[in-house]
């Protein structure tokens, strides 16, 4: 198989997907991902074949030592040099040039040096060297879905954005008259100065001997760890101590929609939900909520037969979600419709996250540094942040009861 026909042959498949999810066929479409999935393994095997073959075409060949003019004498000073004080035929000049002949030319190794024995995997553990791949191999976590969509600051100090809930009204008025003066009342919201640190020690020992990849993962760790810490603030931070999230917020009153404790997910649902949602704020909001509850309303169709719930591969490949034509980003920072719940919870909330400010008065620093008591090596990431939702007119959270 090459490059064009594994293109043209995931390309098909791809179209294919689309049109089941445009019919409602969600059953054809899962089978259809399963085989994008196998013909992308399969193509994993062709591509680390042809690198396999790569790297034995890239071999270089060995030159023995007599080939270049060395004169008999010094091979001889060389031959002893290897010998001295060793016993051990197999450590001879002799028997490994007739090794590397039998491994470049596949020249039969002289009779002398072959003994009547069996090898084991015990005997050869020792002279077969371990390769260590240049690479880590970790669980995966989901993070990077939240922070490009809010408003991002960088305040020294911190910050007050005002705010107002009271807008002037216009009169019609007759002829010389005038109309009422009236008040413009505003408000504010107030950032403060959190601390996030994620610190990583590594013993003397270690940083000396240890892969270059190894330091490399620890750094990457970090960055992925202040990354989680702050999408998890963002959504259901308490405010105390850290950011407030998007969770934490009283929505405004006729803007939320409840699900009974013995109830699930229905059409109706988003209905009421994008009923609350006010006209003027309904242009940028989208649905968040995890991937098990987005899950729940495949399959589901409106009055008119017509799916609420699609997955559409983007112009990257990557899967893009709706419902009722609104895009749906998901998250690992909230409860999953379907888990058990000690107290009402929210499951899945509308909101437009320009709307959440993140402000950041010591941006993100990564430090290196020597404990001198114990040597210890410490790789230290630290910033200060906070964050609030500035306009919560756009949220409208979809709650479940747990009584």
């Amino acid at each position: 198989m090459n490059r064009e026909k594994y293109m043209a042959q995931r390309a098909s498949l791809l179209a294919e997907m689309k049109a089941f999810i445009e019919d409602g066929k969600m059953d054809d479409y899962a089978a259809k991902v399963k085989e994008v999935e196998a013909l992308d393994a399969q193509w994993d095997v062709v591509v680390l074949a042809n690198a396999n073959i790569k790297a034995l075409e890239d071999k270089t060949k060995v030159t023995e030592i007599e080939n270049k003019g060395v004169t008999v004498q010094m091979a001889k000073v060389i031959d002893s040099m290897n010998n001295v004080a060793d016993d051990n035929i197999y450590n001879g000049m002799e028997y490994r040039k007739a090794f590397m002949n039998y491994v470049v030319n596949g020249t039969p190794i002289p009779a002398q040096f072959n003994v009547d024995a069996n090898t084991k995997t015990t005997d050869v553990g020792t002279v077969i060297p371990n390769t260590i791949l240049d690479k880590i191999i970790e669980k995966m976590e989901a993070t990077g879905m939240i922070l490009p969509l809010i408003t991002k600051t960088s305040y020294k100090g911190g910050v007050s954005i005002p705010t107002s809930s009271v807008k002037p009204v216009a009169t019609w008025v007759a002829e010389g008259a005038t109309s009422d003066k009236q008040k413009k009342a505003t408000g504010e919201v107030v950032f403060s100065y959190y601390k996030l640190r994620c610190a990583v020690s590594m013993s003397f020992e270690t940083s000396v001997v240890s892969l270059s990849v190894f330091e490399l993962s620890i750094t990457n760790n970090i960055a992925e760890a202040m990354v989680k810490t702050l999408e998890q603030a963002v959504i259901s931070g308490t405010g105390i101590g850290q950011p407030k999230g998007i969770l934490a917020e009283t929505v405004v009153v006729g803007q939320n929609v409840d699900i009974t404790a013995a109830g699930d997910v229905a059409y109706a649902t988003l209905v009421e939900a994008e009923a609350a949602l006010p006209l003027e704020y309904e242009n940028d909001a989208v649905y968040g909520m995890t991937k098990k509850t987005f899950m729940k309303f495949i399959g589901m169709v409106d009055s008119q037969k017509q799916p609420i719930a699609r997955v559409n591969s983007g112009i990257n490949g990557k899967p893009e979600r709706t419902l009722l034509g609104r895009p749906v980003i998901l998250n690992n920072y909230m409860t999953s419709l379907g888990a058990t719940i000690a107290a009402d919870t929210v499951v899945a909330f509308l909101f437009n996250f320009k709307d959440y400010v993140l402000n950041t008065n010591y941006d993100v620093t990564v430090k290196r540094y020597e404990d001198n008591d114990t040597d210890d090596q410490i790789t230290k990431a630290l910033m200060l942040a906070d964050g609030k939702v500035v306009d919560k007119n756009s949220l409208v959270t979809i709650t479940k009861k747990f009584a």
